[in-house]
């Protein structure tokens, strides 16, 4: 079992401080970051296995590689609310929301729950883990039918005139992997863009038009006739 020391100094080794200025430059928050690639963090988490306590300690620590790296260690079947709830409020860069989100939120058996509570919070973060957990049980969670994806269309609409960056843009990206499903939601969820689109708001309408690009697209409609997703 590796110390949260030992692995932080893995980390190190590893970091790539020339990185930084090109993560900024895409919106993420350099503060308290060593700049090691999602490809390295994957390698050591599959070299450190699933720990709870580990990936505990690792979040304690601030640093955003360890907390990325936390969520690919941390045991799914050992997360409780309490630990989503003080794991959100600490959210300060989009990739470490999407990350903890994609590796190790979707798998709560209560996250449906969470996406309900978030989806009305203030914090911007927060706000948008609510609609990156959407996206990701969108494309992850094959076996979800698809009123579980209506149901939340409600929560898309109401977050489309949110002006804020890091929440419009996951709120898209909810409403576009819906829509890349099966047909019939690719069909709901065009229709539910264009019921964005006639809302009052820049950001609902820039939320639509790119939604509805996509969904309407070649690309897409191609792979829903052939039975992808």
């Amino acid at each position: 079992m590796s110390s949260v020391t030992e692995v932080v100094d893995k980390l190190k080794a590893r970091a790539r401080p020339d990185q930084l200025g090109g993560m900024a430059r895409y919106g993420i928050s350099v503060d308290r970051r060593l700049g090691v690639s999602i490809p390295e963090l994957r390698k050591l988490a599959r070299e450190l296995g699933r720990d709870h306590r580990l990936a505990l300690g690792l979040w304690r620590t601030g640093i955003a590689d360890a907390r990325i790296l936390a969520s690919m260690v941390d045991d799914p079947a050992r997360l409780t609310e309490a630990q989503m709830e003080a794991w959100v409020k600490d959210f300060d860069s989009w990739d470490v929301c999407d990350q903890v989100c994609d590796n190790l939120f979707e798998k709560a058996p209560f996250v449906w729950k969470k996406i309900a509570d978030w989806s009305e919070r203030e914090e911007e973060f927060v706000k948008r883990a609510a609609f990156a957990l959407m996206a990701c049980l969108a494309w992850h969670d094959k076996k979800a039918g698809d009123d579980r994806f209506t149901e939340i269309f409600p929560l898309i609409v109401r977050g489309a005139t949110d002006e804020r960056n890091y929440v419009k843009k996951a709120v898209n990206w909810a409403l576009r992997n819906i829509g890349k499903r099966n047909p019939r939601l690719n069909r709901e969820s065009i229709a539910v863009a264009r019921e964005i689109q006639r809302l009052d708001s820049r950001a609902a309408r820039w939320i639509a038009a790119d939604a509805i690009r996509e969904l309407e697209g070649q690309a897409v409609q191609a792979r829903l006739k052939r039975g992808g997703s």
